[in-house]
């Protein structure tokens, strides 16, 4: 046990003995808690190599600035964590600790009460009565302290005759300061997949709405393996009888990509509220784009909606975007004839608009580039692939062409990598 002393123990062979275990055990604690992402696992896994061999009793004290308040961890029951009613470390120890970063020993006496003892770095009753128990004691604070910030307070508590040593106090300040490295990378790491997560919430494909007179579909397979984010969207906005439905596709990968998109899609959804002409949402789109020394751009179709007794009118519009399919009831495929520059890369841009027909049983499909441009073991699916696919699902409706064209391109890729690819169909409902 480290920390124990005895008569006839202090000479040189011995004192070196000691110095190689507690160099042995500072190694174990840095071994064991490496690599470790989860704050939890991590002061869970320190405190069980901490007692007995560093302390009898072992607290860990952390601020929680959202919540204002102290967290605990450890005790008797190390798996308890407890939360303090409010921050009360500014007038303790464990504030003196966390403000300064300076160690502090400190005696208990078997009648000491006063906030000097126990009650100074150990601010909860309930844990203040366990370590009560080893009085007389010693307690020793000392900060977990990573990358010039103060995360927080090891409390340490030996029973009468085992004290802290000077070289244990080093020991003790050496194992907390590992400990604040790996405790301070799990802290970074959970927050950092918070932040992504929120992120992904907020960029995962929209649940489509029910639409009087339409009947909606879409497919969306990101180019990463059990993700569902990625560069390409797809939205629905509008009420009643008039709605704009948008895809698009924005250029690069990973977070960048992913704050592109983000951006393009909030862009369409404020332009809707004002205006829901295709060409007035792509100028908008554009507008909010554009950075004058950015390379980052968007391609996009946007479709208006007008759905009627007998069908429904389409205006359509795009931005560096391959034009729509029509698909008619009898099988017949028609691609619309538009075109337009991508949005973000001119401070301003005119769309044009082309206007259709979509009468019952027929069937608009917008797609990314991502669709044709897969590439599998013979090369390239292509336009013609896609072309020849559809009119065989004439009069299917938007979620039979959607699967059909997703599940032959999966197929025609045979596992290997893709880009991301989105499909959102829509049909007259009869």
């Amino acid at each position: 046990m480290l920390g124990a002393t005895g008569a006839g123990d202090d000479t040189p062979h011995h004192r070196l003995g000691e110095a190689q275990r507690r160099a042995e055990f500072a190694g174990e604690v840095s071994t064991a808690l490496a690599g470790s992402l989860n704050v939890r696992r991590t002061v869970l896994r320190l405190l069980d190599l901490i007692r007995p061999a560093l302390a009898d009793w072992a607290l860990i004290v952390m601020p929680d600035a959202k919540l204002g308040r102290l967290v605990l961890h450890g005790g008797a029951d190390p798996r308890t964590s407890r939360t303090t009613a409010r921050n009360p470390a500014e007038e303790l120890g464990v504030g003196r600790i966390l403000r300064s970063g300076r160690t502090e020993l400190l005696h208990v006496a078997v009648d000491d009460d006063t906030v000097d003892g126990l009650d100074s770095l150990i601010p909860d009753d309930d844990l203040r009565a366990e370590a009560t128990d080893l009085r007389p004691a010693d307690v020793l604070g000392v900060a977990l302290t990573a990358r010039g910030s103060h995360l927080g307070v090891l409390v340490l508590v030996r029973g009468a005759g085992r004290g802290f040593p000077v070289e244990d106090v080093a020991l003790a300040e050496q194992v907390a300061s590992r400990a604040a490295v790996a405790l301070d990378s799990a802290r970074l790491y959970e927050d950092r997949s918070r932040v992504a997560s929120v992120l992904q919430a907020g960029l995962r494909p929209p649940a489509l709405p029910s639409v009087p007179g339409l009947r909606l579909a879409a497919r969306f397979r990101a180019a990463a393996e059990h993700v569902d984010i990625g560069g390409d969207f797809y939205d629905a906005h509008g009420s009643g009888d008039d709605w704009l439905l948008a895809l698009g596709d924005v250029c690069g990968k990973g977070v960048e990509a992913a704050v592109l998109n983000g951006r393009a899609r909030q862009s369409i959804r404020t332009a809707v509220h004002f205006d829901r002409s295709p060409a007035a949402v792509l100028g908008a789109l554009n507008s909010a784009l554009y950075e004058e020394d950015s390379d980052r751009f968007v391609t996009a179709v946007c479709t208006r909606v007008r759905p009627g007794p007998d069908g429904a009118d389409l205006t359509v519009s795009v931005a560096g975007h391959p034009a729509p399919l029509l698909l008619r009831a009898d099988g017949t495929l028609r691609e619309l004839e538009v075109a337009g520059i991508v949005a973000g890369v001119l401070p301003s841009a005119a769309f044009t608009e082309v206007h259709a027909r979509l009468d019952p049983g027929d069937t608009l499909l917008m797609f990314t580039d991502g669709t044709y441009e897969a590439r599998g073991q013979h090369g390239v699916y292509g336009m013609d692939r896609l072309r020849a696919l559809l009119p065989v699902y004439a009069g299917a409706g938007p979620e039979a062409v959607c699967e059909a064209v997703e599940q032959d391109v999966v197929e025609f890729l045979g596992g290997r990598p893709h880009d991301d690819m989105a499909l959102f169909a829509v049909s007259s409902a009869p």
